[in-house]
């Protein structure tokens, strides 16, 4: 199996979070983990060591930037601040933008003892967030991240042009995640808007494909405008990004992110976030 395949299945199939509620999933060990997702235990062990040493160097290579370091600091952050990043798979990723962000302020700022909790399960749309919320806001945060609605847009099945999630339900939700962080915690919130895909690796891509997964960028707009009007503060990566993106920034799946594609959207959080 390439490294490619390999680190596509890590990174979708993660039965630790989208089997959470079953019974015994958190006494898994690597290995049972690897054999769930059908991956040798060794190479998913390897695997996931480049991955998280990948998040390492994203968050060092950043900070060498001329105005990355200066505007962490910046970040509206108070000792022991304690920040929920909540999303489906494009923060799930062993070494996505919200580990970067981890990686970062621990470098940078080692003595105000800032915490980043990543709660995150791939594939997830709007309604299971609205699901899964509550253990969130019970933390009591500072900060609340939310990068969610992409599986919303997807669709799947005969009807090409049908999300599983309509948009007025998605705007509904997302509404209603809002309403529930104002009224359930005192954590300021901050949005990223779902970036654009590239909608013919999508349609060729095997792994998608097998599952009739389809996404159309016109779907993630109306997606990225619903998070737009909630009235929050938001990075609209959808916006950033283009769309589609550029090449680099994707996975060969046209819709989850390469390293790369990772580390721009941590470059977009921590100047958008400084700014506030």
């Amino acid at each position: 199996m390439s490294n490619e395949r390999t680190q596509w299945l890590m990174k979708v199939l993660q039965p630790e979070k989208t089997q959470a509620s079953l019974p015994g999933i958190a006494a898994l060990t690597e290995d049972n983990l690897a054999i769930l997702i059908g991956i040798d235990p060794e190479l998913y062990r390897s695997e996931l060591k480049t991955m998280r040493q990948n998040a390492k160097d994203a968050a060092a290579a950043l900070l060498d930037e001329p105005d990355i370091g200066k505007l962490v600091d910046q970040l509206p952050l108070h000792n022991h601040a304690q920040i929920v990043v909540f999303g489906d798979s494009l923060t799930a990723d062993p070494q996505s933008w919200a580990v970067i962000l981890a990686e970062m302020l621990a470098a940078c700022r080692p003595n105000d003892a800032l915490t980043v909790m990543i709660s995150a399960v791939p594939g997830e749309t709007t309604a299971h967030g609205l699901v899964r919320l509550g253990e969130s806001l019970a933390r009591q945060p500072d900060w609340l991240i939310f990068f969610m609605g992409t599986n919303d847009a997807r669709t799947q099945g005969p009807n090409p042009t049908k999300t599983i999630i309509s948009h007025e339900e998605t705007a509904r939700n997302l509404a209603e995640m809002r309403s529930r962080a104002v009224g359930e915690c005192k954590a300021q919130r901050l949005w990223l808007t779902p970036p654009a895909v590239n909608e013919e690796q999508v349609a060729a891509h095997w792994g998608l494909t097998r599952f009739g997964v389809r996404f159309r960028n016109a779907d993630v707009a109306q997606v990225a405008n619903h998070v737009r009007g909630l009235g929050d503060p938001v990075i609209d990566l959808f916006s950033a990004l283009g769309a589609p993106p550029a090449p680099e920034l994707l996975t060969d799946d046209g819709l989850h992110l390469s390293l790369e594609g990772q580390k721009r959207i941590a470059r977009e959080v921590i100047r958008g976030w400084s700014a506030l």
